[in-house]
C-alpha cells in the first residue's frame, strides 16, 4: 500500500498549500534519495573541518561582529563545486600588493552536517551552516569563509531539500582569536596578529606556558592578614581600582583539613572602584591561616602568550586587552609566573611577506615627532600672527 493512502495529502487538481511539495515523493522514496547523496557525497567529497564562529563582542547598533573566536573544528565531507580551480578573480596585482581572491563552493549533507556538527557545536543560528564560520580545506591548505549558504538548490527533489550549498571566499584574518585544534590554522593567529614584546626584570619567577592568560597587575588590590590570629580579618595595604561596587571580586580560600568547614569572604567595594575591606567568615578545622586569591581588577590588562623566552626574559603577546605599563607586575593564570616588566616594546603588527609596513613606521618616526602635541606645526594665537 503506498504511503499516499495513510496522508491528507492526495493528488487532487487543487491540493493542500502544505501538500503540494510532498506529492512527488513518499517518505521512503525521500529517505533512499538522502541515503544516496550523501553516500556520493562521502565517496566523491572531500575531508574538511568545520570552524564555527563565536561572538565575543557584538556590536548591536551598527549590527557588527567586533571580536570573535573560533574554538573548535568539526570533520565533515564536502563536495567541491570546483573541480576545474577555484573561483573568483584569482590572483590580482594592485597598488596595495598582491591580493587572492579565491572563491569556491562547498556542499554537504544536511544528514551529515546535523550529525558532525549541530550535534556537538554551539552555531549562532542551529539547523544549518552559518555565514561567518570557517571551512579549512586541507587538501590544499586553504581557509574558507561562508559568505552565503544556499537552502533551495537542487530545487526540492521529491519535495525536500537533502544538502547545504556553502558559497566561500578566502578568509581574511582580521584579529580573531584562533583556538581550533588544528596547528595549520591557529599558526595565522600567530603569525599575523599585533603582538606586544615585555622584557622583564631578573628575579621574576615561574616559566609561562604558550596560550595562557597573563595580566597586568597595576591595578589589583593588595590585602593581608591583620594579625597572626589570621581570624581577626584582613587590612587593605592598596585599594587598587577598576572594580565594581555591584559585582565585587570574589576571594577564594584554600581547603581546610578533612572534616572542616572552608573559610569564605565578601569584599567591599566603594563608589570609586576601590576595595575597602574583607568580611571574613574562617569556618573551622584550619591548623594554620589558608592562602587566598583574591579575584583580578576588571581594568587589568591581559593577553596570550605567544612565546617565552627564559633566556632573554622576554615575552611575546597577542589577543591584547588593554595596556600595560612599565614596571609593571605580570602574573600567568595557568603557571602563576610573575615578573616585572622593565622594557615595554611598541605592538608590532604582523608582516605579510613582502609588505613594508614596519619599513614605513620607522622612516616615519624619523620625520615627525609624535612627542609634541602636535607634530604637523604650530597652531592657536602665535602673537602677531595666526
Amino acid at each position: 500500500m503506498s504511503d499516499h493512502t495513510s496522508s491528507a495529502c492526495t493528488q487532487s487538481p487543487d491540493p493542500a498549500p502544505s501538500c503540494r511539495l510532498r506529492l512527488n515523493g513518499t517518505n521512503a522514496e525521500q529517505n533512499l534519495l538522502n541515503d544516496l547523496i550523501t553516500e556520493s557525497i562521502d565517496i566523491y567529497g572531500q575531508t574538511v573541518y568545520y570552524i564555527p564562529r563565536t561572538l565575543v563582542k557584538e556590536d548591536i547598533l551598527f549590527s557588527e561582529d567586533t571580536m570573535s573566536s573560533f574554538d573548535g573544528a568539526y570533520e565533515i565531507r564536502a563536495y567541491c563545486n570546483t573541480v576545474d580551480g577555484w573561483e573568483g578573480q584569482g590572483d590580482l596585482l594592485s597598488k596595495f600588493g598582491i591580493r587572492i581572491e579565491d572563491k569556491t563552493t562547498f556542499i554537504v549533507s544536511r544528514k551529515r552536517f546535523t550529525q558532525a556538527v549541530d550535534d556537538s557545536a554551539t552555531l549562532i543560528v542551529e539547523g544549518r551552516p552559518n555565514e561567518g564560520d570557517l571551512i579549512w580545506a586541507p587538501f590544499s591548505s586553504n581557509l574558507f569563509e561562508i559568505t552565503f549558504v544556499e537552502h533551495e538548490k537542487p530545487f526540492y527533489q521529491l519535495g525536500k531539500g537533502y544538502v547545504w550549498e556553502m558559497k566561500c571566499e578566502l578568509f581574511q584574518y582580521s584579529h580573531e582569536d584562533l583556538d581550533t585544534g588544528i596547528t595549520a590554522v591557529d599558526e595565522i593567529e600567530e603569525e599575523d596578529s599585533y603582538t606586544l614584546d615585555l622584557t622583564f626584570a631578573a628575579g621574576g619567577t615561574g616559566t609561562f606556558v604558550k596560550g595562557e592568560t597573563v595580566y597586568g597587575r597595576s591595578h589589583e588590590a593588595s590585602i593581608a592578614y591583620t594579625h597572626s590570629d589570621w581570624t581577626l580579618g584582613f587590612t587593605v595595604w592598596d585599594a587598587g581600582d577598576g572594580y565594581d561596587p555591584s559585582d565585587p571580586p570574589s576571594i577564594t580560600f584554600s581547603a581546610p583539613p578533612t572534616g572542616g568547614t572552608q573559610a569564605t569572604g565578601t569584599v567591599q567595594v566603594n563608589s570609586a572602584g576601590q576595595v575597602t575591606g574583607v568580611t571574613l567568615n574562617p569556618g573551622s578545622g584550619y591548623t594554620s591561616a589558608p592562602s587566598f586569591t583574591l579575584e583580578r581588577s576588571p581594568a587589568a590588562p591581559y593577553g596570550e602568550v605567544v612565546s617565552w623566552n627564559p633566556t632573554t626574559r622576554k615575552l611575546v603577546l597577542n589577543n591584547l586587552t588593554g595596556a600595560f605599563t612599565d614596571n609593571e607586575s605580570v602574573k600567568g593564570l595557568t603557571s602563576n609566573a610573575t615578573w616585572t616588566v622593565n622594557i615595554l616594546d611598541s605592538y608590532n603588527m604582523g608582516e605579510i611577506e613582502g609588505a613594508q609596513n614596519k619599513y614605513f613606521e620607522v622612516k616615519g618616526d624619523l620625520i615627525l615627532d609624535f612627542t609634541e602635541s602636535n607634530p604637523f606645526g604650530e597652531y592657536g594665537d602665535m602673537g602677531d600672527r595666526f
